[in-house]
Parts: C-alpha cells; sequence; structure tokens
C-alpha cells in the first residue's frame, strides 16, 4: 500500500475523519436521471433506509447528490437540487452517525447543507461556479476538488490532453491554490482526479496507472469509478454488470493510496478494503 505522505486529520464539521485507513464513501443520488440509479431513492424515507443501508454496511461518508453530472445531463436551477438536497440531509444528520458530503456545485446548496449538518463539500467544477469558493470558505466544511473540462452537457465531446497526468496534476494544484486565497486551509482539502470526466478510456486507463503521480500535490485522493463507463469499455459490461470491475479497481486504488472510495456497492468494496488491511497487518 502506498505510504501516505500528508496529515491524515481531515476537519468534517462537527466530525474528523482519520484517513490513516481508506474510507468508504456511499453513493445518494436524490435525482431522477443519474446514470446508474436515477429515480430510485427520491422520496425522502427511501433515501433515508438506503443511507442507513450503507452505513450499516460500513459506509463512513453519504454523498448527496442533486444534480446528475453524467454525460450529457441537463442542469437544474439552485432551487430545484436545493429542494432534493436539504430534507434528506437534514434527515441523515439527525438519524445517522456520518459524514454527509453534498455533491454540489451550488453555493446555495453548500450553505444551507452546511447548516443542516453536512460535513463536506464534493464538487465537480472543484469551486468554479460564480460564488461556490467564497461559499465553501464560509462554511468551513472539507471540500474535494475534481477535475474536469467543460461541463457535463459536453465533457466528452472529444476531450483531448499532451500528458493527462500532467495536465489533471496542475488544474488540481491551480484550483488547490484558489482555496487558500480563499480561506480553505489545505488541511481540509481532498483531491479528486475526474475518471470519467472530460476523458476517453484511454486517458482513464493511463491516468489511474500514474495515480501516485498526483500525490506530490501532498493531499489525500479521492477516487470515484464505481459502475462508470469505463469499467463497461474495457470489459464490454452494462451499468448492472460492472460490480466486479469495480472492486477490481477499488482494491488498485487503495493500493495506490487513494483514502476515500465513492461507490454505489459499499458492502463489497468494504470487504475488499478490510481485505487488504488485513494482509497489511499480517507478519
Amino acid at each position: 500500500m502506498k505510504s501516505v505522505q500528508y496529515p491524515t486529520r481531515l476537519p468534517c464539521g462537527n466530525r474528523v475523519l482519520d484517513l490513516a485507513q481508506p474510507h468508504v464513501m456511499g453513493i445518494l443520488n436524490v435525482t431522477p436521471d443519474s446514470f446508474s440509479d436515477g429515480g430510485c431513492f427520491n422520496a425522502r424515507d427511501a433515501a433515508l433506509r438506503h443511507a442507513a443501508e450503507m452505513v450499516a454496511a460500513g459506509a463512513t461518508l453519504i454523498d448527496v447528490g442533486g444534480e446528475s453530472t453524467r454525460p450529457g445531463a441537463r442542469p437544474v436551477s439552485p432551487t430545484e437540487e436545493l429542494e432534493r438536497v436539504a430534507p434528506v440531509v437534514e434527515l441523515i444528520a439527525r438519524e445517522l452517525d456520518v459524514v454527509i458530503s453534498l455533491d454540489t456545485s451550488t453555493p446555495a446548496v453548500m450553505r444551507e447543507g452546511a447548516r443542516l449538518g453536512a460535513g463536506m463539500i464534493n464538487d465537480v467544477r472543484a469551486l468554479r461556479r460564480d460564488g461556490a469558493l467564497d461559499a465553501a470558505a464560509d462554511t468551513g466544511l472539507a471540500v474535494c476538488l475534481m477535475h474536469m473540462l467543460g461541463e457535463p452537457g459536453n465533457m466528452q465531446q472529444d476531450p483531448r490532453y499532451q500528458d493527462v497526468v500532467r495536465e489533471v496534476g496542475e488544474f488540481l494544484a491551480d484550483r488547490m491554490q484558489a482555496c487558500l486565497a480563499a480561506g480553505i486551509s489545505e488541511d481540509r482539502i481532498v483531491l479528486d482526479p475526474g475518471f470519467g470526466f472530460a476523458k476517453t478510456l484511454a486517458h482513464n486507463l493511463s491516468l489511474f496507472k500514474h495515480m501516485e503521480a498526483l500525490h506530490q500535490l501532498g493531499r489525500p485522493l479521492l477516487v470515484g469509478v464505481s459502475r462508470k463507463s469505463m469499467i463497461g469499455q474495457a470489459l464490454g459490461r452494462e451499468v448492472h454488470q460492472r460490480l466486479s470491475g469495480g472492486i477490481a479497481l477499488a482494491a488498485l486504488a487503495v493500493a495506490k493510496g487513494a483514502c476515500i472510495l465513492r461507490v454505489h456497492d459499499v458492502a463489497e468494496t468494504v470487504d475488499a478494503v478490510r481485505m487488504i488491511a488485513a494482509v497489511q497487518a499480517a507478519e
């Protein structure tokens, strides 16, 4: 397993994550159009039930999203996103002992989600929407900055890189500097290479192979590849057939030093992480 080269204490609102060991983040999409589970958890009771199941299976973070970011997804208004997300965040904060992550780029959702008990902002746009940097700074929450070119609606229209690993690293370093300038301390920052966002299969595979290069940025890495098209393209599998490929990538991500795994299939991923830990702890 890749040794960690940075402080492992991640403040998340009223909780602290110890990233000396990998954590599993369960995905909770409260959207009608997410690529894998759109429409499954729109109702509040269904959302809470699924969150509770993921926590029971070993998730230490729940990532609540109210706007689909799949390729070609339509944007939603801040009001619509807030109406989807806020009641679910409030319910989970009241009922479950878990870090709540806000999968959002919208300043209003960041501010209200923080007020209701969220501990992290997970932004696929790396706080580039107007007002997002200031909103994230004001909340005092941890932030995850993800690499993406363009917007979900156009990100897969012929993405090109001369050196995908170097360019992803440069982008994330630039966004880290923007955070620091806005008053977001380095100890609150997590980085996400953005697998599947503005990247071809070749880009995704190369970036994954050389992921260790991103450790030079000095911050923990979050990896989200669960059920994504890179697995489907590599293995010829439909969305519902991608569990084995996803577990393989999750295990490989841990071996390469990832600290947080964002997944749909929590129980299976937790087993993989625990198995790796058991081997690592052996004499």
